[in-house]
């Protein structure tokens, strides 16, 4: 035996309100993140300080680093100096236009930085900025 409802029977309905909230939600924490992700191409070096420095953002830059010990990395990625100057050449052949960036550390020999600089214009890239650490306030 079926017992009646004393309400009447109604259809379900979707309710967009709360849908609205969770995706202006949503979207605000996706904005706030994709702020503060920074895409770091150089290993983790104590740069060399300036007050004159310029912030340049170059997505399609190559990032050579050079450790305190002399060790050169290439985006991130332990290199030879006959690697680089092999991935250097392959590169700007396919990329006249190539853009380089050169980070050492502040305790790394002078001698180290002159030697991958003199390897990257030997290549023949004139595009060539040096990482520092901006004091400017």
């Amino acid at each position: 035996m079926k017992i009646p409802s004393p309400r009447p029977p109604r259809r379900a309905r979707l309710e967009i309100i709360p849908l609205i909230d969770i995706m202006f939600f949503l979207l605000a924490s996706f904005m706030l993140v994709s702020v503060t992700l920074h895409r770091n191409h150089c290993l983790p070096l104590n740069l060399q300080s300036a007050t004159t420095a310029k912030s340049e953002n170059n997505s399609q830059a190559i990032f050579i680093s050079v450790d305190k010990t002399g060790q050169v990395f290439i985006d991130r990625t332990r290199t030879s100096l006959e690697q680089l100057r092999e991935q250097l050449k392959q590169r700007y052949q396919a990329n006249p236009s190539l853009a380089i960036s050169i980070a050492g550390d502040r305790e790394t020999p002078h001698g180290h930085i002159i030697t991958v600089l003199d390897l990257v214009r030997g290549v023949g890239v004139q595009k060539i900025t040096f990482n520092v650490h901006s004091t400017q306030p």
